[in-house]
């Protein structure tokens, strides 16, 4: 759960869209935490793509 929180957090931050490789820079973590934190958030409608490849929190 930490990682998950952590990649929102992260992507609020950013304050853009931010690809997977961007995220594993602001926080440290291992890429496959990442993508599987990434799989659970789009599931959960947590976040949306605007652009290819890149992620930023859904607005609610």
């Amino acid at each position: 759960m930490a990682v998950k929180d952590d990649v929102l957090n992260a992507m609020k931050r950013g304050g853009k869209p931010m690809s997977a490789g961007e995220i594993e820079k602001a926080i440290g973590a291992d890429r496959k935490e990442i993508d599987k934190a990434f799989k659970e958030l789009k599931a959960e409608g947590a976040i949306v793509s605007p652009i290819r490849c890149k992620w930023e929190p859904a607005k609610k």
